[in-house]
Parts: structure tokens; sequence; C-alpha cells
């Protein structure tokens, strides 16, 4: 029997059981976004149970039909809208700091992600031993519809997906499904959501009746409920070559040449969402992230997180442009899903606006830290396919 140590009023519930602990997202009504208190608590937690001993396994999952869609940035807007816009930074510092954590972690870790993952609830899941997927789960890197960019370290796991793969996913906002995140190495097992329940129990069961545990073993018992799945053929997993082709492409214009130049050639529905999708996002984040992810083919997470950092703050900040706040509100607040941004096209966003933001000064503003991540002596985990 879980024993709860936190009221079901909370926004994380963490529960104990004998030789394992549970992370729970618990703000369903709100997709389980990540609260800045959530942020805190998660660390919290998880420094106490990487020091316990008695630890043998975390597992990180979360109520309702969602597993998360990402960080609050509803409140983050409004919060730098109450005071000074270094006061948003403090939310990245404290996500970036647990995703950091999470990639570090010396216990083995299973997240469930039963439910749509994005953004940041990609950021907190992504580093886990095992990623469970199911016919439910959902992946997604929305953030150039709203005035951002794909973070949370994915200027490092993108780049690191076959081909220019990455880059169509985070320019373009595309959604996979579980068997195309197992297909793409984003997720190591897929397990159906009726047999979700009878895996964790026998993961319990079995961290609780020994002494020594493995990865391993672990993994055996996963690989009982789980199930090969093979992507649709329509799949876009199955055009790598056209998405290489277009993708590979040194900057955003000439990405959307080519997929409007494939798109007389070839009639298939994700070159036409592609191409929409584009012309839909932030020119200015486009161009922001496209420079991240092929930098961060040559980084370490400590300095895509870093990287990553720097320009946010100057996303927030407004130091070029004031797309997150119009993103903000054209989608998330007042959703008229009409944002106007500035620039407001992919040709007016020059080389010298992108490099502004990823100047380090910010010796202006007394209020701005430098993103300081925990000191940890593992290295970050590589992305891992099954066991």
């Amino acid at each position: 029997m879980a024993l709860s140590i936190c009221s079901e009023t909370e926004q994380v519930i963490f529960e104990e059981i004998l030789g394992a602990r549970k992370v729970v997202l618990n703000r369903s009504t709100k997709l389980n976004v990540l609260s800045y208190k959530m942020l805190g608590k998660i660390s919290e937690k998880l420094r106490t149970y990487e020091n316990d001993p008695m630890v043998k396994l975390v597992v990180l999952k979360a109520n309702g039909k969602v597993f998360c869609v990402g960080g609050d940035l509803v409140s983050a807007s409004k919060f730098v809208a109450y005071g000074h816009w270094s006061f948003g930074t403090s939310y990245y510092r404290k996500e970036f700091c647990l995703d950091y954590l999470l990639a570090t972690y010396k216990k083995p870790m299973v997240a469930i992600l039963d439910g749509s993952v994005m953004g940041g609830g990609v950021g907190i899941s992504i580093h886990s031993t095992f990623r469970i997927v199911t016919e439910n789960t959902i992946f997604a890197m929305p953030e150039t519809s709203i005035g951002l960019f794909p973070d949370v370290g994915a200027s490092y796991f993108l780049s690191r997906l076959p081909g220019s793969f990455g880059e169509y996913i985070g320019l373009t906002g595309a959604r996979l499904d579980g068997a195309e995140m197992v297909a793409m190495g984003l997720a190591t097992h897929f397990v159906p959501s009726q047999n979700i329940q009878s895996m964790e129990k026998a993961l319990e069961e079995m961290v609780a009746s020994s002494d020594a545990t493995s990865v391993t073993t672990m993994s055996m018992i996963i690989n009982k409920f789980a199930q090969e799945v093979k992507v649709k053929p329509e799949s876009v997993i199955t055009r790598l070559d056209m998405i290489n082709q277009c993708f590979s492409r040194k900057s955003c214009e000439d990405i959307l040449y080519s997929l409007e130049h494939l798109a007389i050639q070839v009639q298939e529905k994700w070159i036409h969402d592609a191409i929409r999708s584009m012309r839909f996002a932030s020119p200015l984040c486009l161009k922001i992230f496209l420079r991240i992810i092929k930098q961060g083919r040559s980084q370490n997470l400590e300095q895509c997180l870093d990287t990553e950092y720097i320009a946010i703050s100057h996303i927030l900040r407004g130091t070029v442009s004031n797309d997150f706040y119009e993103g903000s509100r054209a989608i998330l607040i007042e959703k008229d899903k009409k944002p106007q941004w500035v620039p407001s096209k992919l040709e007016e966003v020059s080389d010298e606006m992108v490099a502004k933001c990823f100047l380090k000064s910010f010796t202006e503003d007394d209020d701005w830290f430098p993103l300081q991540l925990p000191l940890r002596y593992d290295k970050p985990k590589a992305m891992t396919t099954k066991l």
C-alpha cells in the first residue's frame, strides 16, 4: 500500500513504497503544467531519494489523461508583467537545474508517459532510464508557435536524433505517437495503457522483495508487459530522406523554400503541415532554434542548457522582440490564435538580431543571475534505446 506524503490537493504527490518512490504530477485540470512550486518540490524530493540507500527505483508519472504539456508559461508571462523581466528567468533557472539533476541522476528512473508530453514535460522525462509510452502518448515541442523555442536541453537531445529530424521536430512542432517515439529512441518501451498498472505493481514487488536490483532486472520485468509496435506506413518516420533533404539546409528560408518546392512534387500531408507551422511560428524564434540545434551537436548538455538560458533571458527581456508576450497573449491567454510577430517574416530577421540573443552581458540588470547548474559527479546520461 502506497503512503501518500502530500494531500490530493497538492500539485505534485510523493508516494513511498518499500524500495521505491513515486513522483506523481497532480495538476490535471491545468494539463499538469509545471509550476515554480512543483519544480522546487520535485528537486527537493529527488535529492532526498538519491541519497537514501533504501530507494532502489524512482517512478515519474501523472494523474489525469495528460502527462505534462510543459512549463507554466501563463504564470511566467504574468509574473514578468507585474515586475522586472528578469523575474521570469528564475523559473527557467529552477527548471533547467531540475532537468540537469534528472540527466545525471544516480538511481534508476521509470517515466510513464501515458498521455501528451510536451516542452517541459519532455525535459523532466527524456533522461529517465526507462521511458514508457502507450497508445495515448503524444510528443511535441511546439514552442516556436508561442514566441519561444524548444528549450529544456532540446538543443542537446533533439540534435542527437537521426539526420535532421531534430530540426524538423523543433521548427514545425510536429507531433509523434508512442510507436514513433520508440522508433526514434525518444522512448524505450511501448506498453499498452491497460498493462501500465500491472507493470507498476510488478516493479514494486521486485524492488520490495530483493536487496539487490539491477537495471537489467527492471528491463526484464517491463519487457513482460511491453509490445513490439510498428509505425504506420504513412508515418513521417518513413520520410527521413525527404526530411533530411529539406531540414539540413543552412537557413530557415532555405528550409521553407525546399519544403514548398517538395510540396509541388509530392502531395503529402506532413509537408503542407510543416509549411503551415513554420509560417505561423515566430520568425525570430525559428532562427534562434536553428542556430542552437546546429551548435548543440558539438556541445554537451551543460553547454546547451547555458546557451538556451541566455537566449531565453533575451526573449524575456525583449532585446529584439516581444514575441513571447505576444505569443502568450494570442495562444494561451486571449486565445485568438492571431499572433502579430515582430519581425513578421523570416527575411526581416537579420543575423545581427539573432546574434543579440546570444550575448552574455546583462550587467545593467542587477536582478538577472547566470545559470548555475548543480554540482554533479556523473555525466549526463545519453538517451537509451530498449534494453
